[in-house]
């Protein structure tokens, strides 16, 4: 079974960048270098200027210390110095332990540097001190689900949405945090609603079908797959998941012609061994065992594409009467080394207990 490949965002960037990725459900974030500070409110604890002794230079209060940090920070970002600008915003929160702006503006920067595990702690102490603030909760959201705690994403999210419901990207990331954790019914209205509210987003469509997928719902995640091929570039996974729907459907004349498509422009283990399945279940069994020798040539260590050839040689062995033992004896050779690369695998062993 293929991979579900699902895409969410990490800012208002359109820019993918594919994680990990695997088998099982795999998901892709776009990473993001735009750093938006408009709409942050930061707090200050007083105003105007201390009463000094005569003679001496007056002393600066830390609230105005903080806000003329926090506004050297938002320009050096406007500027592109991503680095001044979190030093600055540091001193700001020196300055002022209670403004909200510089924290989430630290956290923008820290979490476009890769560093998650310091921008979930900027945004969550944000969110603790404005819990109603929408960046605050996204941001804190986004940060956990980037260091896996999906969970607590999951929470922060939910505390993002409560506040802007009609938010994309806070729906996107929540339905896949949901999808990540396992529980694809939760992550379904809200992958709705970010199509609803972006309907031209080819990275919702794929997330949408991709969950459709997961509950077994497969002309609605064919339908979704479609759409988005229609909207954006041709992407490889994408080809991967609607094939997957196709055999899951029992399409597989479209399955196969998906599959086609996707090795002539980006050939691989998974797509060539996808393709001798579908083959195979079209009765075109020295079509799918050329299809699974290919899977092997581009990955020696491949175990199903080794199953794919075992299993077309064994038919082959039994339509033609089961006399050819040299025959028989190859295929159960290719069952054994799928084995021995993976020998979790009570069927084949049935198999090769049968035919040995």
């Amino acid at each position: 079974m293929t991979a579900s490949h699902l895409f969410a965002r990490r800012s208002s960037s359109r820019r993918l960048t594919r994680l990990n990725p695997g088998r099982g459900a795999v998901v892709a974030l776009v990473a993001g270098s735009a750093i938006c500070l408009a709409g942050c409110q930061y707090q200050t604890t007083g105003k105007g200027a201390r009463a000094n002794p005569a003679g001496t230079p007056a002393a600066r209060p830390p609230e105005d210390l903080a806000t003329e940090n926090f506004n050297r920070g938002k320009s050096l970002v406007n500027k592109g110095q991503a680095v001044q600008a979190l030093l600055a915003f540091e001193r700001a929160i020196e300055s002022n332990p209670t403004m909200t702006a510089a924290y989430i503006g630290a956290g923008q920067i820290y979490q476009q540097q890769g560093d998650f595990a310091s921008a979930a702690d900027r945004f969550g102490q944000a969110a603790d001190l404005e819990p109603r603030n929408f960046d605050a909760q996204y941001g804190y959201g986004l940060a956990l689900q980037m260091l896996e705690r999906v969970s607590e994403s999951i929470r922060a999210y939910l505390k993002a949405i409560s506040i802007k419901p009609n938010d994309f990207n806070a729906n996107l990331n929540l339905a896949i945090a949901y999808f990540q954790v396992g529980e694809p019914a939760e992550a379904l209205p809200y992958a709705r609603r970010a199509v609803q509210l972006n309907a031209k987003s080819s990275e919702a469509r794929v997330n949408l079908g991709a969950i459709h997928g997961a509950m077994e719902q497969h002309d609605e995640a064919v339908n979704e797959y479609l759409q988005a091929l229609d909207l954006g570039p041709l992407q490889p996974p994408v080809l991967l998941n609607l094939a997957e729907s196709y055999n899951k459907l029992k399409r597989y004349d479209e399955m196969v012609n998906t599959l086609q498509q996707l090795v002539r422009t980006s050939p691989s283990q998974v797509a060539y061994e996808r393709l001798g399945s579908g083959l195979f279940r079209l009765k075109k069994y020295d079509d799918a065992e050329a299809a699974f020798r290919k899977a092997i040539e581009l990955d020696a260590n491949h175990f199903p594409a080794f199953n794919g050839i075992g299993v077309c040689m064994l038919n082959k062995f039994v339509w033609g009467g089961g006399v050819d033992d040299a025959m028989k004896k190859d295929a159960v050779g290719f069952l054994r080394r799928s084995l021995q690369i993976d020998a979790n695998q009570p069927r084949i062993v049935d198999l090769v207990s049968r035919y040995k």
